[in-house]
C-alpha cells in the first residue's frame, strides 16, 4: 500500500474523480477523511482514500442513497 498524504487535487485523481466533486464530498460530509493543515491546506492520507473507496462497493443502481 502507498503511503504518505496528497493534497486535494492529487487525492482526487488517485480516486479517479474530479476535484470540485471531492471538494463537494468534504463539504457535505460523504467522502473520505481528510486532515485540514491550515486555512488552506487540505490533505488526505492515502489509507483514508482506499479505506473510503473500498465502502462504496454497491451490486446494484438501487442501493445507491439518493443525496
Amino acid at each position: 500500500m502507498t503511503q504518505g498524504y496528497l493534497r486535494t487535487p492529487e487525492a482526487a485523481r488517485y480516486l479517479g474523480i474530479g476535484q470540485s466533486t471531492l471538494e463537494r464530498k468534504r463539504i457535505d460530509g460523504t467522502g473520505p477523511k481528510f486532515r485540514q493543515l491550515g486555512a488552506r491546506i487540505v490533505t488526505y492520507a492515502v489509507a483514508d482514500l482506499d479505506a473510503w473507496a473500498s465502502e462504496q462497493v454497491l451490486t446494484s443502481t438501487s442501493e445507491r442513497v439518493a443525496a
